[in-house]
């Protein structure tokens, strides 16, 4: 699979036809991509502050969310640490993937066990494979780390990825 097939199914799956943001999805795709990541899978589903569904797309490396063009919202899956899935009346299938770097619900997510399963493996084996025999950096002082998260919660703000009321929360329970 290669990254147009993996942005025309999650389109398909969203009843999109538009082929001008099919191209737009597989260039940003691409231009986001590091050395070494392959696409994995995608499905269609909407960030809670948006009424069109996105698309998500999952690599060996990352889970993106797609949307207008924009730049997407990338959640390292070395930091993920749960994908469950929730149905409720109002807003079909809840995705709600829990990561170091916070939590981000998507609604109405097409096939949404099936991609969550697929969440879950891709990030226990990006895990694992980074692990065991990985030469370890220099660890950050408690400092230095309190700081990337805070500016890792502030992007996810910025991207829209959190609510205003939920960075609050994260923060406060970085800080203390």
């Amino acid at each position: 699979m290669d990254w147009t097939d993996l942005i025309d199914t999650a389109f398909t799956v969203a009843g999109n036809t538009d082929r001008a943001n099919r191209a737009e999805a597989v260039r940003t795709v691409e231009a986001a991509v590091v050395d070494g990541e392959e696409p994995v899978a995608s499905t269609a589903g909407r960030h809670p502050d948006h009424f069109r569904k996105g698309v998500l797309v999952l690599t060996t490396h990352r889970l993106l969310f797609l949307k207008d063009g924009k730049p997407p919202v990338p959640v390292p899956l070395t930091a993920v640490t749960g994908a469950t899935v929730n149905r409720t009346k109002l807003n079909g299938e809840v995705l709600t993937v829990v990561a170091l770097t916070g939590s981000h619900r998507f609604e109405d997510v097409a096939k949404a066990d099936v991609f969550a399963e697929r969440l879950r493996e891709s990030a226990r084996l990006a895990r694992t494979a980074a692990a065991p025999g990985k030469p370890a950096a220099a660890a950050p002082s408690d400092g230095e780390q309190l700081v990337g998260q805070l500016e890792r919660l502030a992007a996810l703000r910025a991207s829209g990825a959190l609510t205003e009321d939920e960075f609050s929360r994260a923060k406060q329970r970085l800080i203390g």
